[in-house]
């Protein structure tokens, strides 16, 4: 290959498709590391602290989509204090005078800002694509200002974020000369939509082939837009509530015939049973279907719906369709590939909506499963044992028992061996969740089994640092562990510190993990950020070692300590000028610590001796090889929902 003209091996690259591919033909030699650093235009940044935007430039200066995300996985379940971090503004800022020719931007658990964006649509002329998943701090405003000077664009899609409404005509902003759209998702948003507006934009959008509607949307105005838009692929109703003996909803089944593409469909919000016969004609056709916002679906009219969706690959659906509707799923959908089946009522007590009775007729009648999310009341050994044999391609396998440490309960015995079964036949399997009562050994049984395992997520589990250590040592390719309330402590954290180096990151919180061990981590290892996160002043950092951390977060990076940390964030990261182990300082701290663990406080002076240089970046650090900063701009696939 090294014969060849630079040219042809940058034009074979083009067929290499695959990000971690990329990574390693970039690290066989000079010159492929120089024109696959020029040929990359795709790039997935999976922690916003791991590498400032002016390194992700230097190394792609040929970028043009970027996807980033923010604010830890935990932050979906409140355990991420909502001002922690994860700014957009510096990012667009630096490409922006960069001028990088940046035209599609994907953003997860991101503080999104009206200026972010308002600079977004106007330094990109070409900018094509915004996905915004779990974001806030903006609002309409910003949304007024993608739409207005985001000529070209393509997609625009808000999933799950919160926005503030400043007025419902943002979307007359779109240019009558926009034609370009593909995909539009407003579902997340709460406040009014100009109808007319919207009814104009789709008209004028051809190539239109997902759009996803809020519960702001009725039913008659869903059947004017239906009229203009008969090629979509991808629908979201918003309120489908209307009297069936009316003419809008005659109208509306009429519509909903001649929309032949529908493949995947979404929405009621707000859903009358009494109207779904309408979408019927088009259920035969259906490969995915989302019901997980419709609580109005349920009983007799979820069964019905369910039997005529016979092409199924994903079913997204609340647990109110119970242990026989899950039956008619099995003996209906025999394509399914991923299922999610989300609480109704997290926090009832005594209702058991479904029980492992659901998941064992699942797994016998959909061989193609591979994905699951099964939130549930119990499990029993033997139903995992059974979903195992049944179903051994599982790549994501997430049982989420709402009483977390509930055992077997026909055994009363720890779920260890129906987890372990689930690792040991399921020899892809990159992602787990585990609940139920567990101990060391079903770690065992993961370390043992699980050797494509990237990612595990643990609550509530185990007896000792025995624990942790099986899936540290076993786990050869996990990237993120996180655990919360589990007897984990300095042993388990410190026994294998290089490990953390091979991963993005580990999150801890309510453990047995000490403010000494963190330290002691922190000095050993300078590629980690290692964060402690004091809420309400839980920690005396001048004192005793020995006090227990809350929170904890440990992610690799190649710029330090980060420079927006707030108040209750403390850094512990060692300096690459000297030897103190410091919290770093910012504009809302005046505190920092020293690895003696003294604390000191400054008004006027921000730093402590040996200051970091200015400029200080990755290309200051000597020892850092490609391969380190390979790993740092990794890749994961993208789904409907980023993980």
């Amino acid at each position: 290959m090294n014969y060849f003209p630079d040219e042809v091996i940058e034009h074979v690259f083009d067929f290499i498709t695959s990000h971690k591919d990329r990574n390693a033909v970039s690290l066989v030699c000079k010159s492929w590391y120089k024109i696959e650093r020029m040929s990359r235009q795709i790039v997935f940044i999976g922690n916003c602290y791991a590498i400032s935007p002016e390194g992700v430039i230097a190394r792609f200066p040929e970028l043009k989509s970027l996807t980033l995300k923010g604010k830890p996985h935990f932050a979906d379940f409140n355990l991420v204090p909502h001002d922690w971090g994860g700014i957009l503004y510096p990012w667009i800022e630096a490409f922006a005078k960069s001028r990088v020719g940046l035209e599609e931007l994907r953003l997860k658990r991101m503080v999104v800002s009206d200026e972010s964006l308002e600079l977004l649509s106007k330094s990109f002329v070409n900018f094509k694509a915004l996905v915004l998943v779990s974001c806030e701090g903006f609002s309409t405003d910003g949304l007024a200002a993608v739409a207005a000077n985001c000529r070209f664009l393509r997609e625009l899609d808000l999933q799950e974020n919160e926005v503030e409404d400043h007025r419902g005509h943002w979307i007359s902003r779109f240019p009558e000369s926009c034609t370009s759209l593909v995909s539009l998702n407003l579902a997340c948003l709460k406040g009014e939509i100009n109808l007319s507006a919207l009814e104009r934009l789709v008209a004028r959008s051809p190539n239109l082939k997902s759009l996803r509607l809020s519960r702001a949307v009725p039913l008659d105005a869903l059947q004017k837009i239906l009229m203009r838009a008969p090629q979509l692929v991808d629908l979201g109703t918003g309120s489908f509530v209307h009297d069936p003996a009316s003419d809008a909803y005659n109208k509306l089944k009429a519509t909903i015939l001649k929309c032949k593409s529908i493949k995947s469909l979404s929405g009621f919000l707000e859903v009358a049973p009494r109207c779904l016969s309408a979408i019927h004609p088009i259920c035969h056709n259906l490969t995915s279907l989302n019901l997980s916002y419709a609580p109005g679906i349920h009983g007799n009219d979820l069964i019905k719906l369910i039997q005529h969706c016979r092409k199924l690959e994903r079913l997204w659906i609340l647990d109110c369709i119970g242990d026989k509707g899950l039956g008619i799923v099995a003996s209906t959908c025999k394509e399914l590939q991923e299922l999610r089946v989300f609480p109704s009522d997290p926090y009832g007590v005594g209702n058991a909506a479904v029980t492992e009775e659901g998941l064992v007729a699942i797994s016998a009648g959909c061989p193609k499963l591979h994905s699951l999310l099964y939130f549930c009341q119990q499990m029993t050994n033997a139903a995992l044992i059974t979903v195992a044999k049944n179903c051994s391609n599982f790549t994501r396998f997430r049982l989420c028992i709402l009483d977390p440490t509930r055992p077997d309960p026909v055994t009363m015995q720890p779920l260890d061996e129906g987890f372990g079964a689930i690792v040991q036949s399921c020899k892809r399997l990159r992602r787990l969740s585990l609940s139920g009562l567990l101990t060391d050994r079903v770690f065992l049984y993961i370390g043992m089994y699980a050797e494509q395992l990237e990612m595990l997520s643990i609550a509530f589990a185990g007896d000792s640092d025995k624990g942790m250590l099986y899936v540290l040592n076993g786990c050869k390719k996990l990237r993120k562990l996180e655990i919360r309330d589990s007897p984990f402590g300095d042993t388990a954290l410190l026994t294998d510190v290089g490990k953390y180096e091979t991963m993005r990151s580990l999150w801890m919180s309510s453990c047995e993990v000490t403010l000494g061990g963190c330290k002691t981590l922190a000095k050993n290892r300078p590629m980690l950020n290692v964060e402690i996160i004091n809420e309400d002043d839980q920690i005396d950092f001048s004192s005793d070692d020995r006090q227990k951390v809350g929170k904890m977060y440990l992610y690799r990076t190649l710029v330090g300590p980060r420079k927006d940390a707030p108040e209750f964030v403390w850094t512990l990261s060692r300096r690459w000028v000297g030897t103190d182990l410091v919290k770093q300082h910012n504009s809302n701290s005046s505190k920092f610590l020293t690895m003696a663990g003294q604390e000191k406080s400054q008004k006027s002076q921000g730093w402590s001796k040996n200051p970091v240089p200015s400029g200080w970046n990755c290309h200051n650090i000597g020892v850092l090889s490609k391969n380190y900063c390979t790993r740092i701009i990794g890749y994961e696939d993208l789904k409907g929902t980023m993980a």
